[in-house]
């Protein structure tokens, strides 16, 4: 009996071994203190499908800090070097970026090149300071995710609406 139970017991732990590891959901933070100044869509109506964090007019500010908890790889893109405030055109946005396994890539844009915007693997580390690089009306976090075009909206519905106080330690989302 004893055998039978044993055997019975390191037959359903070897099954464990082939059920695939389940996505492991990843909290997305404030990347730094200001408001929510645009989601889904722009004031205008128009599609925007990302969050928005204004930071209150404040550019090179300090910490334009990675939104995702949990450490992952960061791939940076520079196509701006100086001080960009009040945006320099579409196409021109510093963008630090973690593509899933899944296929879907998690984009930040917009902030000032520093001496920490650069690749590597983290924790909610710094990439540069706040700016408004790209197609930009103000120095803001722009916060996306996205799949071969196709923007998700749906990693922060029910956390932030447009005005939400927005500080580091606030929850903004949750990716699957």
């Amino acid at each position: 009996m004893m055998r039978r139970t044993l055997k019975n017991s390191l037959a359903a732990l070897a099954a464990l071994a082939f059920i695939p590891a389940s996505v492991t959901a990843h909290t997305v933070k404030g990347t730094h203190t200001g408001s929510v100044t645009a989601l889904t869509n722009y004031s205008s109506g128009t599609f925007h499908g990302a969050v928005d964090i204004g930071a209150g007019g404040r550019c090179n500010y300090w910490g334009a800090e990675t939104g995702v908890v949990g450490s992952v790889y960061w791939a940076v893109t520079i196509r701006t070097n100086g001080v960009v405030c009040n945006g320099n055109g579409s196409g021109n946005q510093n963008e630090a970026r973690h593509a899933w396994q899944s296929g879907w890539t998690f984009r930040q844009w917009h902030w000032i090149k520093t001496a920490d915007s650069r690749n590597r693997t983290c924790d909610r580390c710094q990439v540069g300071n706040i700016g408004g690089t790209g197609n930009s009306t103000g120095p803001h976090a722009h916060l996306q995710q996205d799949k071969l075009g196709t923007k998700d909206t749906s990693w922060y519905r029910g956390y932030v609406s447009v005005g939400t106080a927005v500080t580091r330690a606030k929850t903004i989302g949750v990716l699957d």
